[in-house]
This record gives C-alpha cells, sequence and structure tokens, in this order.
C-alpha cells in the first residue's frame, strides 16, 4: 500500500520529488493469462470405500448393455476416478476405439465423443496414481488403461476378453463385468484393421447406479 504524506499546514513546504521519486502504479497487462481455476467437484469425490463398492455402471452401447461392478477395495483412486467419469456423463457418446483380437475391447478415449468440449479436453489430462494390485486380469476383468510413464492412467479403460497373466501387478484391475460379457464379445469380433475397428461400437449412454440384487 502507498502511503502518502502532506506538509502540516503553516510549516516550509518540502520540495517536490523528481519523477523518478515518484511512485506510479503498474501498468495493466491486456495479455495476462488468466489464472487456473480449481478442478470442479465431482460426485464421487469424498465418497467411502464401501459406498464405491456399492456402485454398478451400465454401458448402453450400439451392441447391446454391459454392466460392470466395482472392486473399490483393490484400487479405490481408479474405481473413484472411472465412477466420476461415468456419473457426470464425460463416456457419453465414446467409442471403444481399440479392439485386440481374443484379448481386450478398450474404451474411454474422451477424443471419440460427438460434442468433443474444452471442459472434457481438460478432463482427459487428469491423471491418476497407478494401483496395481492383486486381482487376476481374466477373461471379464475391469482394467485402466495407461502410458509406460508412472501415474500416467487418465480415462482409458479395458475389458478384458481373455486371460492376461502377464498384465497381473502391472497394471489396475479395477472392476468386473456383471452381465452382457456376450456383448463384449461381440464387440471384440467386429471388423478391424490392426486394432482398429472398421466401425467402432458406440457407447451411447453410461448409468451409475446401486446394485440390484442377482
Amino acid at each position: 500500500m502507498m502511503c502518502f504524506t502532506c506538509a502540516a499546514l503553516g510549516q516550509e513546504a518540502k520540495p517536490t520529488p523528481s519523477p523518478s521519486q515518484t511512485p506510479t502504479p503498474a501498468p495493466k497487462k491486456n495479455n495476462v493469462r488468466p489464472a487456473e481455476t480449481q478442478a470442479a467437484a465431482e460426485p464421487f469425490d469424498g465418497a467411502s470405500v464401501e459406498k464405491m463398492a456399492a456402485q454398478c455402471v451400465t454401458l448402453e452401447t450400439e451392441a447391446g448393455v454391459i454392466e460392470l461392478e466395482m472392486l473399490a477395495e483393490a484400487a479405490p483412486e481408479t474405481v473413484r476416478n472411472f465412477l466420476n467419469l461415468a456419473a457426470t456423463g464425460a463416456f457419453d457418446t465414446t467409442t471403444f476405439s481399440r479392439v485386440v483380437k481374443d484379448f481386450v475391447i478398450q474404451g474411454g478415449n474422451l477424443s471419440t465423443h460427438q460434442k468433443p468440449t474444452n471442459e472434457l479436453a481438460l478432463r482427459a489430462r487428469r491423471t491418476i496414481p497407478d494401483e496395481p494390485n492383486g486381482i487376476k486380469h481374466e477373461r471379464g476383468i475391469l482394467s485402466m488403461a495407461r502410458p509406460e510413464t508412472p501415474n500416467g492412467a487418465t480415462t482409458n479403460f479395458f475389458i478384458l476378453v481373455g486371460n492376461a497373466p502377464h498384465l497381473d501387478g502391472t497394471f489396475a484391475a479395477f472392476g468386473r463385468v456383471r452381465r452382457g460379457m456376450e456383448v463384449v464379445d461381440a464387440i471384440n469380433k467386429a471388423p478391424a484393421e490392426g486394432e482398429k475397428p472398421d466401425k467402432p461400437v458406440r457407447i451411447t449412454r453410461v448409468v451409475v447406479a446401486a446394485c440390484a440384487a442377482q
């Protein structure tokens, strides 16, 4: 804070300070980048492991319905991330953009969304910690895709069509297909060039709700 003093009435006036001594406000910059805002709160931020474990995620796809149960005790932050993405609609209208025959189908690439936004692009860059655990990578397991760099997983996930013991202890398995494995198989068997489907199956809607009794 700048403090200005004046000569008292009746006292001798002091010399006027030279321009170099006079404080002036700094000019405003028009091209300053605005401060980044804090990420908005999401539905399962702060949720207990018990609450997350009680949730099932239903993927309504062009090929049929896949219902997933969460294994929150094994990978709590991975499950939290997945539930938040599902509950906020981030996965709606995305596709299974990668298939490897008799191995996996992979979804969660937010760039395949039919209506991409800046918010989705920013969300796709948010990383989570690696949570490798003791769950075996077997047929029907839901696991998190990630790059080679540590703690680099974002939004991409895969569902195993076959057993993959070489992934055990390296990738974060965090869920399991509860029903709809025949839909997973159908997506995996669709025509593809290499690992890219000729016509990627789209996820039309994702619903998060408490698991119903089987």
